[in-house]
């Protein structure tokens, strides 16, 4: 039983995980990250599973961080600030090692963490009218661990047009950006989807898997030394001052001091 995701496979092996915090914009709470980890190797292992579609309800595909998981973290302990950080970076690492096809179903808008679900994808489609953005900044936070993923999707030079300023773009600019594949008009999403999904079906599963690995080995290596790097830099972050004035600003509903 889950609380925050849902996992339906239909006859043809096609598993669609979706995302089911629609109340909350499908942040990413501890709970929600726990049960995505779960999903993912669940998945990954189930030999009826052919393809995932990584999908959400609601009106945002994911709209980051949770931010009261976030304002735990910044008041916790360091022991409980690190164990935060490696499930989140184990979470989408668990994704993007899943050795089954993902193709990510985008549409609303995708924050933060969710621009790092996409990255994880091995094929994000999106609906016209979606808002982007790596808003870390904006809290005194950065990028973190989806850092080496979103990197890897869309190489340094593209990355930082948007990695640092915490700028909101649309779908147009994240197919340019490499984020998405194609952007559709949202009545023809799920048949976009699909065209994506059909071709695994007529192909050797165990093919599938040793391709996608082979993909991912003679790309940009994300390894255990990248993945600690990253949750290092999270937590640092999260000890920051600026993260800190950041998260408080935004419960306080006022800008934080570096704002202008």
């Amino acid at each position: 039983m889950t609380n925050t995701i849902r996992v339906e496979t239909d006859p043809r092996g096609v598993a669609r995980l979706t995302l089911a915090r629609a109340e909350k914009h499908n942040a990413l709470s501890a709970e929600m990250i726990a049960e995505l980890t779960e999903a993912a190797q669940a998945l990954g292992a189930d030999p009826a599973v052919r393809v995932v579609v990584l999908a959400a309800d609601g009106t945002s595909f994911c709209a980051g961080g949770d931010l009261a998981w976030m304002q735990a973290q910044i008041t916790a302990d360091a022991a409980t600030r690190a164990a935060g950080a490696r499930k989140l970076a184990m979470m989408l690492n668990a994704i993007n090692t899943c050795p089954k096809p993902v193709i990510g179903r985008i549409h609303g808008n995708a924050f933060g963490g969710g621009v790092g679900m996409m990255a994880v994808c091995d094929v994000a489609i999106g609906a016209a009218g979606t808002r982007f953005g790596l808003t870390e900044t904006r809290l005194g936070l950065i990028p973190a661990t989806i850092g080496p993923y979103v990197l890897a999707r869309m190489g340094e030079s593209l990355a930082r047009r948007v990695f640092m300023s915490s700028r909101l773009f649309d779908a147009d600019e994240a197919v340019r950006l490499n984020l998405l594949a194609r952007v559709v008009a949202p009545q023809a999403l799920d048949a976009a989807v699909e065209a994506e999904v059909t071709p695994y079906l007529a192909c050797a599963p165990g093919a599938v898997a040793e391709a996608k690995a082979q993909a991912r080995a003679l790309g940009p290596r994300i390894d255990a030394e990248t993945i600690e790097a990253s949750i290092a830099g999270l937590v640092a972050r999260w000890e920051s001052p600026e993260a800190a004035e950041g998260i408080a600003a935004f419960f306080g509903k006022r800008k934080p001091g570096w704002a202008l």
